[in-house]
């Protein structure tokens, strides 16, 4: 339960809050961003399995719009760290909704599920303020808790790809990284054709990664810095190879950095008294 809960300072979950709320905005524009389309085409909805065992209804112009304009409010009053716990509880159903009816098309991205739990937890604690040092074991759970979707992500696409090749090495073996280049061509990626042994090679070094991501957890100071950095490198080379950016997960990182430390400066009365 120690482990669970670890003592962690409160200030980090102020910077949370910010940064992932903001973000959630931009996720709704730049990567989630066809939901409100879904309205105006109800008939081409294939609600998830969560969409139907919560009997949701289906996405019209009139609760999409609602959603996103709940969803740009409440993420604008989280973001200030001021009711926390009322906007949290708004937007964690809201933009879980939200992100169900955007892949409601048969494409479901696993970058979104340290994002989503990240919502969820996040108001369970109350107001906090940027650089409190204060230790609390419930700012550690929702840290915990969003540390170990992120781990999640890369774990769980190991066995994916394992399952995928009837939990054989066929995956890091095969021309995946070939065929991926081929569909999303890009100077980077076509230089890198000219040398399939770097590919087979990058294949089992990201399938390792991911099935050796949960000792991260365990990792201490510079070593998990360490750890946190190779798998963001891991995310920029995605991006210069594939185009694949994976944004909502590299953002959830921030659980592990030590955001109590940043201090926001104060306007003291001297700074606010007139001259003279």
């Amino acid at each position: 339960m120690k482990w669970f809960t670890p003592s962690i300072a409160s200030g980090r979950i102020a910077w949370l809050r910010t940064v992932l709320y903001l973000f959630v905005i931009l996720d709704m524009h730049a990567f989630v961003n066809d939901t409100l389309l879904k309205g105006e085409r109800p008939g081409l909805y294939q609600p998830l399995f969560l969409a139907r065992l919560l009997d949701l209804p289906k996405p019209t112009v009139a609760n999409t719009t609602t959603l996103y304009v709940v969803l740009i409010a409440a993420c604008l009053v989280g973001a200030t760290n001021y009711f926390p716990r009322i906007a949290g509880w708004i937007v964690a159903p809201a933009f879980t909704w939200w992100v169900m009816i955007g892949m409601s098309d048969g494409k479901v991205d696993h970058d979104h599920l340290a994002l989503v739990i990240a919502l969820w937890v996040l108001p369970t604690v109350g107001r906090t303020s940027y650089g409190d040092r204060t230790k609390s074991e419930a700012a550690g759970w929702v840290v915990r808790c969003i540390q170990l979707c992120v781990i999640a992500t890369y774990f769980l696409s190991a066995i994916a790809k394992l399952r995928s090749g009837h939990w054989t090495l066929a995956w890091p073996s095969s021309a995946v990284l070939t065929w991926a280049i081929v569909r999303r061509p890009n100077p980077v990626g076509e230089f890198l054709l000219q040398y399939p042994w770097m590919l087979h090679v990058m294949q089992w070094v990201g399938i390792v990664a991911e099935v050796c991501s949960p000792a991260v957890l365990w990792l201490k100071g510079r070593w998990q810095l360490f750890g946190a950095l190779f798998f963001l490198g891991f995310h920029a080379a995605n991006t210069a190879i594939l185009g694949i950016h994976f944004l909502p997960t590299v953002v959830c990182w921030l659980a592990f950095a030590p955001l109590e430390r940043i201090r926001v400066p104060r306007l003291r009365k001297s700074y606010l008294a007139p001259a003279g």
